[in-house]
């Protein structure tokens, strides 16, 4: 008895690779080309991430170089530090793209080259679809 279980499943996997062979004899193969490419692999540093760190570093900056000395009691701190900051947030943005720009220039260094294959593959048209050829223009 114990041996059923595993002779019903034995059969319907049988069935199902059957079912799979049939259909896909029956089914053509999709047109493709491969072509060979020569690419370039390298890590590139995230501008972005650069820019907004390099944000904060400038404001973290302006506010320790305002902290250090003595604000106008007409004016308060939080002024001090808003106008300072006009000047340190973008200067700490150069700083961070500038960062960028040199870890970019050293990756590009370390880029290894190599051979994939770019495979395009062609579907056939469905029924209702024209094909490739007699298919209308499209414009925005």
């Amino acid at each position: 008895m114990p041996d059923e279980p595993a002779q019903n499943e034995a059969v319907q996997n049988e069935a199902v690779q059957n079912e799979a062979a049939e259909v896909g004899a029956e089914a053509t193969e999709p047109l493709g080309t491969i072509v060979p490419t020569e690419v370039r692999i390298r890590r590139a540093p995230k501008y972005p991430t650069f820019l907004i760190l390099g944000a904060a570093v400038g404001a973290l900056v302006t506010l320790v170089v305002t902290a250090l000395f003595p604000a106008d009691p007409a004016v308060g701190f939080g002024a001090l530090f808003g106008y300072f900051a006009i000047y340190g947030v973008p200067a700490g943005i150069v700083v961070g793209a500038l960062a960028a720009i040199v870890l970019d220039r050293t990756s590009s260094r370390r880029a290894r080259r190599i051979v994939m294959e770019h495979t395009t593959v062609d579907p056939f048209p469905a029924d209702d679809e024209p094909p490739a050829d007699d298919a209308p223009e499209h414009t925005p």
